[in-house]
């Protein structure tokens, strides 16, 4: 029998979603053509599940993605997160949103080089005006979660692949977001330390029950992570997946601190 489910039915009951999008459309103008990235995709996410987005390069799940993030604005439908629907926000707003409610990881780390681990973790806390003294615990608890506490003042150039990833995802969490977007995050590491990643981000969403939107074109990956498949093509949303299998990882512990992947 196949761990994986296609729902005959609609997606979770609105009152129970952390995310519902509905007939989201992102379109765009390219030369004279009409590029339709979103093209109608209706989709709901309880809180603390963890969805993966797969599809093709050129699928819109990336997109999706930037438009959960609130870096996009739709062309048309609704993004309603936690109760809120992005479309509507302000510009200022939706800065607030993506410091208090959204952590994201991507596949190139985006790590300022000229700062060490500790200021690269510490900047979000920065932005949110968080008082200074309070930052230095809270940026070394975030580094301890991830093992990396002993490299804190080292320069992103001085660590692994694996290990800049760790600090991307030790920032992306350090305001506790309750939605974490993970866009291709194991893209640019290789498969053991890509697993070591994925363990973080699942054990994270297990202990802390952040609801997880992961992209990611590889399909094995999702079905070992990921509560749901949701599958895009064409800016359309084409299937959606229970997989049953999806089970918790190895604790957090078992990555060492300051240890390299």
């Amino acid at each position: 029998m196949s761990h994986l489910q296609t729902s005959p039915t609609a997606a979770p009951a609105i009152a129970a979603s952390a995310i519902r999008i509905e007939n989201l459309c992102r379109h765009y103008r390219m030369g004279v053509t009409l590029i339709r990235a979103v093209d109608g995709v209706s989709l709901a996410v309880r809180p603390g599940e963890f969805i993966a987005l797969l599809g093709a390069s050129g699928s819109g799940k990336s997109s999706v993605l930037n438009l959960l993030a609130g870096l996009d604005r739709p062309t048309a439908g609704s993004v309603i997160v936690q109760g809120r629907d992005l479309a509507q926000l302000s510009r200022e707003e939706l800065a607030h949103y993506r410091l208090h409610t959204v952590g994201m990881v991507f596949q190139s780390f985006n790590l300022i080089p000229s700062m060490t681990v500790a200021e690269n973790v510490e900047l979000p806390l920065r932005f949110a005006e968080v008082d200074r003294s309070e930052r230095d615990g809270m940026t070394g608890a975030a580094l301890a979660r991830v093992g990396l506490q002993s490299r804190m003042n080292h320069r992103p150039s001085e660590l692994s692949g694996g290990e800049q990833q760790r600090v991307a995802l030790a920032r992306a969490l350090i305001n506790r977001p309750q939605l974490l977007l993970a866009d291709e995050p194991t893209g640019n590491l290789d498969s053991r330390t890509g697993t070591e990643i994925m363990n973080m981000v699942r054990e994270f969403n297990l202990q802390l029950g952040m609801t997880v939107v992961m992209v990611t074109h590889e399909r094995a990956l999702a079905e070992r992570y990921a509560e749901r498949l949701i599958h895009l093509a064409d800016g359309k949303l084409v299937s959606d997946e229970t997989n049953v299998l999806a089970v918790p990882t190895q604790p957090l512990s078992t990555a060492s601190e300051g240890s390299r992947p």
